[in-house]
């Protein structure tokens, strides 16, 4: 009689990156003009940012998650971690500051928008209050997803991964940075593109970052075609899933989380973006995902819907 092999210790996959306590308003309606009205239908006050939703999604299709990033305040210790840890998720990585409220941030959808409302520009510029990487996760885990935002400690994780193979998938950071450079997947927002590189054909810049690093980068612009890369070979194109939207509020988010668990699974280049995509347009079916995070077989049937197809 087989024995059934056991797990490794420690987590499967650490995220480390930004976790937020939202308070979401859903509108009646779209999003009012200036001096106009709009009525509140529902509120929720859930985690979010892009580690804390990549995490509830990684955790409900089965892996053990632990996640590190800014520090817990009076205003979110409680009701991040209770709520993180309802989903299995390991929060003994977040640090808590009792001299702060926390990062909150205020979210409004509307219609198919959502507005947010925060004071990152206020954290960032004020005292380092987020932790340093946990080398001891970043070793256990069989890939580690890392938010760029930290500064010298985003690149800390990044040279852990890389002095001991770990593959690591990030976001939104330059061609030239470290954190492209080594990573098994780098995804960029359409937001990114605008801001950073306004005038650069987008074909060309796919190309540049292609060949900056050895692993794959996806571009993605919403509603609108998704395109990748590696090195020197062809481009793909995918399309989005058709879905009814409820809300895109964590859709960019939660397509990183699967590319996590793509490049997890050992899926090819393709695979992995429809994986992603799916699981963005699954989370999209949803408001507020963050109560009814998308499971593994939905989104596998949303997987095959996308066409693909390269281009030089």
């Amino acid at each position: 009689m087989s024995t059934p092999a056991k797990r490794r210790p420690g987590p499967d996959i650490y995220l480390y990156g930004m976790i937020v306590y939202s308070t979401i308003h859903r509108l009646a309606a779209d999003y009012p003009e200036a001096d106009g009205y709009g009525e509140i239908e529902e509120t929720h006050v859930v985690p979010g940012g892009e580690t804390g939703n990549s995490a509830l999604v990684l955790a409900r299709l089965g892996h053990r998650v632990k996640v590190g990033g800014p520090y817990l305040g009076t205003q979110t210790r409680i009701g991040v971690t209770s709520f993180l840890r309802q989903h299995g998720i390991d929060c003994s990585g977040l640090h808590y500051d009792a001299s702060f409220e926390g990062v909150r941030d205020l979210v409004l959808v509307g219609g198919k928008t959502r507005t947010v409302f925060g004071r990152f520009a206020a954290y960032f510029r004020g005292p380092k209050r987020w932790s340093a990487p946990d080398e001891s996760a970043i070793a256990a885990a069989r890939i580690v997803g890392l938010d760029p935002f930290f500064g010298a400690e985003s690149e800390r994780v990044a040279e852990c991964c890389a002095a001991i193979g770990r593959p690591y998938v990030t976001i939104d950071c330059p061609p030239d940075s470290r954190l492209h450079r080594a990573a098994a997947a780098t995804v960029v927002s359409n937001e990114f593109l605008r801001s950073h590189f306004p005038r650069t054909e987008v074909w060309k810049l796919l190309r540049k970052y292609a060949r900056e690093s050895r692993g794959l980068v996806v571009f993605t612009f919403g509603g609108r075609e998704i395109l990748y890369a590696r090195g020197d070979g062809a481009i793909g194109r995918v399309r989005p899933n058709k879905v009814v939207v409820k809300s895109t509020l964590g859709a960019g988010d939660t397509f990183r989380a699967g590319v996590i668990h793509g490049v997890l699974q050992g899926m090819d280049d393709r695979s992995i973006v429809q994986f992603a995509a799916a699981t963005a347009a699954a989370v999209c079916r949803r408001f507020p995902f963050a109560l009814d995070p998308p499971g593994l077989q939905e989104i596998t049937l949303l997987a095959k819907g996308p066409t693909d197809r390269a281009t030089s």
